[in-house]
């Protein structure tokens, strides 16, 4: 999940590897990419007022990783 502010959107520096890895993982439908703009979402109060994109790894709806910053090789290996 892609979280971001309202003011800013969502990281658009990260779209062609997470297009990638969907290429990649596509066929076993195991892999799907959100995007949560955290100025609306109770749950993700404590990442509002952040200038840093925040990526939220979760597996049957609980988080399992993140990841700040714009980090591909990380982002790869988390996923």
């Amino acid at each position: 999940i892609d979280v971001y502010q309202a003011w800013c959107g969502p990281c658009k520096a990260v779209l062609n590897l997470f297009r990638k890895l969907k290429n990649e993982f596509g066929e076993d439908d195991v892999l799907h990419f959100a995007v949560a703009e955290a100025d609306n979402i109770p749950t993700l109060k404590p990442f509002r007022n952040r200038c840093e994109p925040v990526f939220l790894f979760c597996v049957n709806g609980k988080i399992i990783a993140i990841v700040r910053g714009v980090n591909a090789p990380l982002i790869s290996k988390k996923i």
